[in-house]
């Protein structure tokens, strides 16, 4: 980019609640790269966008969209983030309460309270306590207490292979062989009209002053 002309850079990692496994991963990536450039570009840093009106709206239209068109209304809607080890959080990691009030500004845009619309935490591994509840725990829960359930995963920009397969294969069989009887999966935004008008707003946000 900068032997294209390019001096003022915008570095937008598409991770709307901020984690230093995620988000600063990206821009540590990046600025690696810098200290190699004699002739630095000048640099910003999209924020997180956790608690965005346009990225709660988007994400609240896209389960409207599902509401409406399902056949039978679910008894839960389940908020599905990736997993962080809790240590990470006991260390001053904010990417939990990120999370927590992307939920709960979730709940409110749909009129839901804590018992329609639950957050849990998926793809844990390894031996240590990660954030909770669980996903997979939660999904037991639910099919033992014969609760339908749709997941959604607002933490991920686009579908990929932790939501495909983990959450609408894996984790629905989990839920089925624990006595389930319907498990709906949401799409991420991807490249619905909604998700690309938030993010222009938001990159366009963060360029005042340059364009």
């Amino acid at each position: 980019m900068k032997d294209r002309g390019c001096d003022r850079i915008l570095i937008a990692p598409l991770y709307p609640q901020y984690s230093a496994t995620t988000t600063a991963t990206v821009n540590d990536r990046a600025f690696d790269v810098l200290k190699e450039i004699r002739w630095q570009p000048a640099i910003r840093t999209l924020p997180p966008y956790f608690d965005q009106p346009d990225y709660i709206d988007a994400i609240a239209n896209s389960i409207r969209d599902y509401l409406t068109q399902a056949e039978s209304k679910p008894d839960v809607l389940l908020a599905s983030f990736h997993g962080l080890p809790q240590e990470y959080f006991d260390k001053g990691d904010p990417y939990y309460c990120h999370c927590a009030k992307t939920t709960r500004l979730i709940r409110d845009a749909l009129g839901m309270d804590e018992t329609q619309l639950v957050l849990s935490f998926q793809s844990r591994f390894g031996p240590k306590q990660w954030l909770q509840p669980y996903t997979v725990e939660t999904l037991e829960t639910l099919a033992k207490a014969k609760k339908s359930v749709a997941v959604f995963m607002p933490g991920f920009s686009a579908d990929c292979l932790e939501t495909l397969e983990e959450m609408n294969m894996q984790n629905r069989d989990h839920y089925l062989q624990h006595g389930g009887d319907q498990y709906d999966f949401i799409p991420c935004l991807n490249d619905s009209p909604d998700s690309i008008n938030m993010l222009a707003k938001l990159i366009q946000n963060e360029l005042q002053g340059w364009i």
